[in-house]
């Protein structure tokens, strides 16, 4: 992650101060200027999107502390309201930091989901029914995406150059998004055989499926991106931008 995030500070940092009209035009330029190849746009895009480290963190706490009160104290309600206030108290501390609270409200949704699944059945391992699904959706989804030669991660591109679709008319490009893709669709499949099986045996699999989300959740999220990184380094595709017609 420290390669992503260096990615993005060098990037926002690339506005010169040492005269005035030359910085007044490169703050003009620089969400079309921050990066000169499809690899440095990718890797920005995507930290972006998830948060860097932090929004990682702030997405597993409130099933930590869901996981872990239900397994000590085998009580839905305790253990749904430790999740919530976790997540309740994440938010806290954005709100009080005046740094954004996306991150966490995703989590806040997430975790409220699970609760109404967990407290509408009586069984702490329908908590974990929405995320398993959620991910199969996900899967599902990004592989669609692939066999149409309409990669997702295409898109971090055309949300970079102004033009949404232009991407496509590059086949090494889309190859390359396409590869990106199948990385994020591997921790989804990953999450979905190991998870599903557990939460069809019989008996109470909370306490199996809780530490199972964890370390698939945020650490697996890493390692797919660590592959992504190892793959967008080798490679340095030119970014083709929409250029403004002259006057």
């Amino acid at each position: 992650m420290s390669e992503l995030e260096t990615s993005r500070d060098q990037a926002a940092a690339a506005t010169p101060e040492t005269e005035p009209e030359t910085a007044q035009a490169g703050a003009t330029a620089a969400p079309a200027d921050a990066h000169d190849t499809v690899e440095a746009a990718v890797r920005a895009q995507l930290t972006k999107a998830l948060g860097g480290v932090r929004g990682m963190v702030e997405a597993a706490v409130p099933t930590i502390a869901f996981t872990g009160t239900y397994v000590a104290a085998k009580d839905i309600r305790l253990a749904v309201g430790a999740g919530v206030g976790a997540a309740v108290v994440l938010l806290l501390v954005r709100i009080a930091q005046r740094s954004s609270p996306q991150f966490v409200l995703n989590s806040l949704v997430g975790i409220a989901i699970a609760a109404f699944f967990a407290l509408r059945s009586g069984r702490a391992e329908n908590a974990f029914l929405p995320g398993i699904l959620l991910n199969a959706g996900y899967g599902a989804a990004m592989i669609f995406s692939i066999v149409v030669r309409w990669p997702i991660v295409g898109f971090i591109i055309g949300s970079v150059t102004g033009d949404p679709t232009a991407w496509r008319s590059d086949p090494g490009i889309v190859r390359l998004c396409s590869r990106l893709t199948w990385l994020l669709v591997l921790p989804c499949a990953v999450r979905v055989a190991v998870q599903y099986p557990i939460y069809l045996a019989d008996g109470d699999q909370s306490g199996l499926l809780g530490p199972a989300k964890i370390v698939m959740g945020w650490p697996l999220q890493v390692a797919a991106l660590a592959a992504m990184v190892w793959l967008l380094t080798r490679g340095r595709t030119p970014l083709d931008r929409e250029r403004p017609p002259a006057a």
